[in-house]
């Protein structure tokens, strides 16, 4: 309004604003290259600030094409967009809901800390098979260390090895009041806005992540392995890492740094802001330290050298007769000095989320931190 006001008066051509993103070029650029022959997303943050330094949706597309002067080429354009079953005109990142898989163990693991009751040499029940409470449905482990000795495992290796029978018992242990409860202050069940807006002039409004309130005890079961009634977007996930890389703060995420008129003035500037205390530091450090061991203990293809990585990977079974899979890697470097989290999900994955999304984390990670 000052900008238009001052141009009455010195008859200087009224110019818009321009918007400066916190979009790190090289890691979008990276990130998209790795990601665009496949269909899935990737987010990464700065967890102190809340910053998304990349944000990316496949399939995408060439928004030229529906700008034809031809009408007839156009609408077969947009034909073709909303046939795909893939729906490249979907922001996954933020608008689409997946199983989140073993990646959702970090929520129960920071649930179980946050009652006190638990540190990483805890011994919890495990075993190398679990029955679902009132079924006959059995769950097992990958391999053999996550089935702990003797019917338990340290809190620590059944998260370091992905134990499905512990976090099924702990998580049925814990309750679904308490896991809801936690997965609210990570910002499940909240729908907001990005600053910005999508390619229609909208703003950009994410998608709620979801749980089963109130399950019964074999879908809670499930549930705390990240299967069953679980859905998050890439956006949340990735907001976990954040929180818990940033001492348990959870930081709003933002995409807009700065605006500025046409004389490089500033005329609004993006400044960082609390989303919640997702947990306490203490809890925080704790959950670094179990992530990091994930890395270490089985997890080694996601190591950088020199630097410390903190990530959990999930594969979530999908689909009738769970025939397909989503690969996730949740995670984020320097472990003692986070500077990047990283949420990656690949939708019909052909392997484990360490496997596919994997590899894609590391490599975005390592470039921001030569940065």
């Amino acid at each position: 309004f000052l900008q238009k006001f001052k141009s009455l008066f010195t008859g200087a051509e009224n110019r818009g604003a321009s918007i400066e993103t916190s979009i790190n070029t090289k890691l979008q650029t990276l990130a998209y290259n790795l990601l665009k022959d496949k269909n899935g997303a990737l987010v990464a943050i700065e967890p102190k600030t809340g910053r998304i330094l990349a944000m990316v949706s496949t399939p995408s597309y060439d928004p030229s094409s529906l700008a034809s002067h031809n009408v007839s080429s156009a609408n077969r354009a947009y034909k073709d967009l909303i046939s795909n079953i893939y729906n490249p005109m979907l922001n996954h990142s933020i608008s689409e809901l997946y199983a989140p898989g073993s990646t959702f163990k970090t929520v129960v693991a920071a649930t179980a800390l946050e009652t006190g009751k638990y540190d990483l040499n805890t011994s919890i029940p495990a075993g190398s098979s679990y029955t679902l409470p009132g079924t006959q449905t059995h769950l097992t482990n990958v391999v053999p260390s996550a089935s702990g000795s003797n019917g338990q495992i340290s809190f620590e290796d059944a998260l370091a090895y992905s134990s499905n029978t512990a976090f099924a018992q702990l998580g049925v242990s814990l309750g679904a009041d308490a896991i809801v409860k936690q997965a609210k202050k990570f910002g499940l069940f909240s729908s907001f806005t990005l600053d910005g807006s999508d390619s229609t002039g909208f703003p950009m409004r994410v998608v709620a992540s979801l749980l089963n309130q109130k399950p019964t005890q074999d879908k809670l079961a499930l549930q705390s392995i990240g299967q069953g009634d679980a859905r998050v977007t890439p956006l949340q996930n990735a907001m976990i890492a954040a929180a818990i890389a940033n001492n348990g703060t959870l930081m709003k995420p933002t995409l807009v740094d700065c605006v500025r008129s046409s004389d490089l003035s500033v005329i609004s500037q993006t400044t960082p802001t609390v989303m919640s205390q997702a947990l306490s530091a203490q809890s925080a450090a704790k959950l670094n330290a179990m992530m990091q061991s994930v890395v270490v203990k089985s997890n080694q293809n996601l190591s950088l050298p020199n630097v410390a990585v903190a990530a959990k990977s999930g594969t979530a079974q999908i689909g009738f007769r769970n025939q397909a899979i989503n690969g996730w890697v949740i995670g984020f470097a320097p472990a003692q000095d986070p500077k990047i989290a990283v949420a990656v999900v690949i939708h019909n994955a052909s392997t484990y989320g360490t496997l596919t999304a994997g590899p894609i984390m590391r490599q975005v990670m390592k470039e921001a931190l030569k940065q």
